[in-house]
């Protein structure tokens, strides 16, 4: 279980990686647009808002790793279970508040990481 726990700590941590880059990089671009159903119109006028909310999953990203390379065990967990509650928390705000998907692609992974982490 162990092992499961921080497979999918990584992965989320990993996820947040790719959402900033997204959002910071590509949020007026293609693939920016396909992924978040966006126009370029509305991209443009958001593109700072997204580089912003960009930042703050990299900080997620980043917290998540420093658990995972925290060589205090007790300490280590500490910092995981806090970076997924963020992450969970995150998600089902933006579940609320944008779209449904949010909870599936964001809480959901971090839901189990817990799970496997308890």
């Amino acid at each position: 279980m162990r092992f499961l726990g921080l497979t999918l700590v990584t992965i989320v941590a990993v996820q947040h990686f790719i959402f900033m880059y997204l959002e910071m990089y590509l949020w007026t671009q293609p693939t920016g647009l396909k992924v978040f159903r966006n126009t370029f119109e509305k991209a443009q006028t958001t593109a700072v808002l997204a580089a912003n909310q960009g930042l703050y999953n990299g900080f997620l990203g980043a917290g998540l790793l420093w658990g995972l390379f925290q060589s205090n065990e007790a300490f280590a967990y500490q910092i995981k279970m806090f970076f997924l509650v963020c992450v969970i928390i995150a998600g089902f705000y933006g579940a609320y508040s944008v779209s449904r998907r949010i909870f599936f692609i964001q809480a959901l992974p971090a839901i189990l990481a817990v799970i496997a982490l308890l």
